[in-house]
């Protein structure tokens, strides 16, 4: 991913709470000799610094994706930038954005408790706390019978590139314009990304 020095992000911390909260991602490979993507839910283990996720088993492309270097792509909140924010018309629209692009080792995983953890684990992150549904609590049967329509594999890092694009680039009363139109923009996506810029000023 092309990333200008002002862009990069290199707080692991920071990068792993792109992980937690936009965790629906695009996975690439090469699938019979051509660029082929999914859109699945991935889940960070920093202990092991590893990737989990599962396919449809239908989907074609686990048969050939194990031991390939494959790409996961995180994208965060993102945003038009109108140059009629700015303090001078000599300025063209861009659009501001946090991306991440993760790079590893596929493995397909076979070990039911394995697939049963990583299963669960994903269902503890997204139904919360002070939810009804508990995984553990389905049966047994039923688990293993749904667990044949999946493919369930983890993803080894090997190298992490993270970006976020957020007007570092202009002057801080320029930026500051930008994040108050921003903050009355009733979409979500452009509070977020105001929400970031702030931070970012902060620091």
């Amino acid at each position: 991913m092309y990333i200008p020095k002002h862009f990069k992000m290199e707080d692991e911390a920071e990068i792993y709470e792109v992980f937690e909260e936009f965790g629906f991602a695009t996975l690439f490979s090469q699938h019979e000799g051509e660029p082929y993507a999914s859109h699945l839910p991935l889940m960070l283990n920093k202990s092991e610094k590893a990737l989990y996720g599962h396919f449809a088993r239908p989907n074609q492309q686990w048969k050939d994706a194990e031991h390939q270097q494959v790409l996961a792509v995180f994208q965060g909140p993102h945003c038009y930038i109108s140059p009629t924010w700015y303090e001078t018309n000599k300025a063209v629209p861009t659009w501001n954005y946090v991306s991440i692009h993760v790079y590893g080792k596929l493995e397909v995983i076979e070990t039911p408790n394995l697939v049963f953890d990583s299963l669960n684990d994903l269902v503890k992150k997204y139904e919360g706390p002070n939810s009804s549904y508990q995984l553990d609590e389905v049966e047994p049967y039923f688990i293993e019978g749904m667990s044949k329509g999946i493919v369930a594999f983890r993803i080894h890092i090997t190298k992490i590139e993270a970006k976020a694009k957020l007007s570092q680039n202009h002057p801080v009363e320029r930026q500051e314009r930008v994040i108050q139109h921003l903050e009355n923009s009733p979409h979500h996506d452009s509070q977020q990304v105001a929400a970031l810029m702030k931070k970012n000023l902060r620091k």
